[in-house]
């Protein structure tokens, strides 16, 4: 079994800690495993800049799309109970995605044509549906998000749901992966599976299971003073930095991009990773479906964009890495990772029984931090 390299920890710590010193990050919480062990945790620089408050290790983290694998775990625990099928078209449980037109360009026009087949269950978790994201380009499709402002947090998952059904799709399902709101129109799925709220579906089914006591889809006032919050202004740009409101309850319950959490918490979420599905003897889905969510759900489906590297594919919920080589950042194949673009990151490796977790709130330099941060880590394995 991998040690860790205690001269490597020391300079991951340092790295991270000159990167504060330099009032490039405000602060940060680190944590590395082996064997299911946290090995090195610490807590770095300040929880909020302007205060000077010190970072606590239970420092509360705006996680963003690192509630996807959580959320894409509770979906499959309910294909587990047989309450859906991957093969289910979503239009089964949301009615209004029945009817979905594609948005084509040809010769700087857009005209629409129907979808060829029916976005389903698995499309949505591996994101092939052919959704998209707002924020990652200005396409048509992309323009009609912004204007129908699908991030409006004052809609609930429902009201969201029928938004994105009336937008045309970027590309035919299943054509291609792109990053998208899938998990997002998945949370509204899971409700009506479920028959409650996203949030309380979650608590239900995981979070209180795990002992995931602070993870939620905003912050309760008496723990307000543990919130982690960015620089004031990027220290690139000189522009003010803004990150969701953790202090408001929304009415909609981001599935893809919205809970909050600490690194306590997100520990015990990796830990039931890694141990395929139980933690503590408390089994929440079996070994196989962890197993199964971990593996390459995209086969030669092609890739729209760089958030995966080469090397790498997709499983259900976490990207997942096929070749030791390719990428330019170190790990194993059968890696899987995913990370927030508030600036959090993790990674499970189960060839050399790992997990790293990386809490920081730096949303313009986050790629840097996470590719970094993977590199440190790798250089401390013994």
């Amino acid at each position: 079994m991998a040690a860790l390299n205690p001269s490597g920890l020391q300079r991951l710590r340092a790295v991270l800690q000159s990167h504060v010193d330099r009032g490039r990050i405000p602060g940060a919480v680190v944590a590395v495993a082996l064997g299911g062990h946290v090995e090195f945790f610490e807590a770095l620089g300040r929880l909020d800049a302007g205060t000077g408050t010190p970072m606590p290790s239970d420092a509360i983290f705006r996680i963003y799309s690192m509630t996807k694998p959580v959320v894409s775990l509770a979906a499959l625990m309910l294909a587990e109970e047989g309450q859906l099928q991957l093969t289910d078209p979503v239009a089964a449980f949301l009615p209004e995605f029945g009817a979905q037109q594609v948005a084509v360009e040809e010769g700087g026009a857009v005209r629409l044509e129907p979808a060829r087949r029916q976005a389903t269950v698995h499309d949505l978790l591996r994101h092939t549906a052919g959704l998209t994201y707002e924020f990652l380009g200005d396409s048509p499709v992309q323009r009609r998000y912004q204007d129908a402002r699908v991030f409006d947090r004052d809609r609930t998952n429902a009201a969201f749901s029928k938004v994105m059904a009336a937008l045309p799709l970027a590309h035919q399902p299943g054509s291609c992966w792109e990053y998208s709101r899938a998990t997002d129109v998945l949370g509204a799925l899971l409700e009506v599976v479920g028959g409650q709220p996203l949030g309380a579906l979650l608590q239900q089914r995981i979070l209180a299971p795990l002992g995931m006591k602070d993870t939620a889809f905003s912050v309760a006032r008496e723990h307000w003073h543990r919130i982690a919050e960015p620089l004031e202004r990027d220290p690139d740009s000189g522009q003010a930095v803004t990150l969701l409101d953790a202090r408001t309850a929304p009415a909609f319950e981001s599935g893809g991009g919205g809970l909050v959490s600490t690194a306590g918490d997100y520990i015990r979420f990796l830990r039931l990773l890694r141990n395929r599905g139980q933690l503590e003897g408390t089994r929440l889905v079996s070994r196989k479906t962890v197993e199964w969510m971990t593996a390459d759900h995209l086969g030669s489906i092609p890739v729209r964009h760089d958030l995966l590297p080469p090397g790498h594919g997709f499983g259900l919920g976490v990207a997942v890495r096929m070749a030791a080589g390719l990428a330019p950042q170190p790990g194993s194949p059968g890696q899987y990772f995913w990370s927030g673009i508030g600036g959090t990151f993790f990674l499970v490796d189960p060839a050399e029984d790992m997990f790293a977790l990386l809490l920081l709130q730096a949303p313009n330099q986050r790629i840097h931090y996470r590719n970094l941060f993977r590199h440190l880590v790798y250089a401390a394995l013994d």
